[in-house]
């Protein structure tokens, strides 16, 4: 179990694991058993191999579709069929990455000699040797022929029927193939227009309009931790450069890889330079934009998406694009593979058909089509085989618990236990060790006299309930730390300060999309019965604490789905 959400990638090794909250994983670490209902078991069948062009990206998109609309929630899914073997490791990782997003417990691979050439090539021969010997005297070992196991439903596709996809703009199963993304953005701004009015009218200063993509990012650990994904972006990057292909200014542009490996073996390829001379630069390693960490954009951007109120876009290759996670002022978000995430850049618009239509100018001012920008299957697996080695892992990850020059310099007091510091706005003693909290939960709660905090639709995550992006200025989040001689710059994000019990819950269901049935206005703000006032969720939750009334919340179908965070849990539980 890991406390990432993500941790069910490790099924793409025939290794069982899920991501659990971080009291479920602090109670392993000191001994104490994970219980869990034995789950059904979901077969997911795959015959057949993918198209020329067609990606782990894609494919991955898929499934979680159909995933979704058969329901898999606190359910394990197995792949299984003749079309395992026709997928290498990095794209059943890719797969099993997504498991939160298709709703499913975990996504489970056999094991089979690409499973052992996997751990051969990450430096891992001992245990390559080990893993085979036991999976075949267990009679577990995968081939082609192997017969499915009995599952409790079975699900099947024939991977060559996938084609390239998009998943927008809020939810990861709401996927569009390539073809019909202008339509699926057409569709939602209708919506917008419906529910907001039409943007205003552009002047002389203006540079965007609906459709505009102002955010494109390479990252997330779904998809920059697959060399062919990572090396086909690159080389679009380079056909794009050698073509003298701009993207437009108004695109903030990052590229933030899965691992130091990933730059190891593109810098390797001498393909570095080409991201970089396109705007892809590298901005560090781990969570950004997918979990809300890309920074504001440039003022004048910012001031003009919000002054004439624009529905623009993101094009990100990350795993969730839940309503305001990626970035506040950015409604539209689609999740795609790295090499499309480049070509949208260059496009700098959703409403536009890459299979049909220009991507862009060359420097002659000719159009540039996607087919002259995208490289063949065989292109880059040439360069995963010659640039992808046990070398480029051995090396990364030698001193991976080091950490760099600025994480050695880090003060550090020593000592058997954490020193609380009461002027800390990161870290502070949780209210949950208090005498109030009990090891003994109460078997029977009487509610008497309860008001109704929020009432919800379907569909709110976690990242509705506790999000994990910026801190506006004007929440009671940001109010606090502002209260507490923290600058605006220097807020940094709720996941930042999830150590922090009172930066979480006054951030819990502060997400600037959240729609509360009980107030007309988009936000964290609700009704306070006794006065008819409309406050913020925090605010009219602490005035019910004052009265000893006890809160309540409504919610539809799969309220809490998305993230396995369980400050979705504590900030509701801290908001009575």
């Amino acid at each position: 179990v890991g406390t990432d959400s993500h941790t069910p990638m490790v099924n793409g090794l025939g290794v069982l694991g899920w991501g659990v909250g971080g009291i479920e994983a602090e109670a392993a670490m000191l001994g104490q058993p994970c219980s869990m209902l034995i789950p059904d078991v979901i077969g997911f069948e795959l015959s057949g191999s993918l198209k020329p062009g067609v990606t782990a990206t894609d494919l991955v998109l898929t499934i979680t579709q159909i995933l979704r609309k058969r329901g898999v929630v606190g359910k394990f899914v197995e792949f299984t069929g003749a079309g395992v073997s026709a997928l290498s490791i990095a794209n059943r990782a890719t797969i099993s990455n997504m498991a939160p997003e298709y709703g499913a417990t975990v996504g489970f691979w056999p094991v089979d000699q690409k499973t052992i050439d996997y751990l051969n090539l990450t430096g891992r021969t001992e245990q390559a040797k080990v893993t085979e010997a036991y999976y075949k005297a267990q009679g577990m070992w995968h081939t082609a022929s192997t017969p499915s196991p009995r599952f409790t439903d079975l699900l099947k596709l024939d991977l060559s029927l996938v084609e390239p996809s998009l998943a927008g703009p809020a939810k990861p199963h709401d996927r569009s193939n390539l073809s019909q993304v202008h339509e699926s953005f057409g569709k939602f701004l209708s919506e917008q227009v419906a529910a907001r009015g039409p943007a205003k009218p552009a002047d002389a200063s203006s540079v965007l309009k609906d459709g505009s993509v102002v955010l494109a990012a390479i990252t997330s650990c779904t998809n920059t931790s697959n060399p062919s994904l990572m090396i086909g972006a690159a080389l679009v990057a380079k056909k794009a450069n050698a073509l003298g292909m701009k993207i437009p200014d108004y695109v903030k542009t990052s590229f933030a890889p899965g691992s130091t490996a990933v730059t190891a073996y593109i810098e390797s390829a001498g393909l570095m330079p080409e991201l970089d001379k396109l705007g892809f630069n590298l901005v560090g390693y781990g969570c950004t934009t997918c979990i809300g960490n890309s920074g504001p954009l440039p003022t004048a951007i910012g001031h003009e998406v919000e002054s004439r109120g624009l529905t623009v876009g993101a094009v990100l290759s990350g795993n969730r694009n839940f309503e305001a996670r990626i970035h506040p002022l950015i409604r539209a978000n689609y999740l795609a593979s790295p090499p499309l995430v480049v070509a949208y850049a260059l496009a700098g618009r959703l409403d536009i058909d890459l299979t049909k239509d220009a991507v862009g100018k060359d420097s002659k001012g000719n159009d540039v089509f996607l087919k002259d920008i995208w490289p063949s299957d065989d292109e880059i697996a040439a360069l995963v085989q010659k640039n992808v080695t046990q070398k480029s892992f051995s090396e990364s990850y030698a001193t991976i618990f080091d950490g760099d020059a600025d994480w050695q310099k880090l003060p550090t007091t020593g000592g058997a236990s954490y020193q609380w510091k009461d002027d800390s706005t990161y870290i502070k003693r949780p209210p949950f060790l208090d005498p109030e909290f009990t090891l003994d939960p109460k078997s029977k709660v009487e509610i008497n006299g309860a008001r109704v905090l929020a009432l919800f639709g379907d569909f709110i995550t976690t990242d509705h309930i506790s999000p994990a992006g910026s801190i506006g200025g004007s929440t009671p989040a940001g109010l606090w730390l502002t209260e507490h001689g923290v600058k605006k710059e220097d807020f940094n994000s709720y996941g930042a300060r999830r150590g922090n019990h009172e930066v979480m819950m006054r951030g819990t269901f502060a997400n600037v999309r959240l729609r509360n049935k009980l107030v007309t206005k988009e936000g964290g703000f609700t009704k306070f019965w006794p006065t008819n006032e409309e406050k913020t969720i925090y605010d009219a939750a602490m005035s019910y604490k004052a009265q000893n009334t006890p809160l309540v919340i409504f919610a539809g179908r799969e309220y809490g789905s998305g993230s396995s965070r369980d400050w979705a849990a504590k900030g509701t539980r801290l908001l009575g």
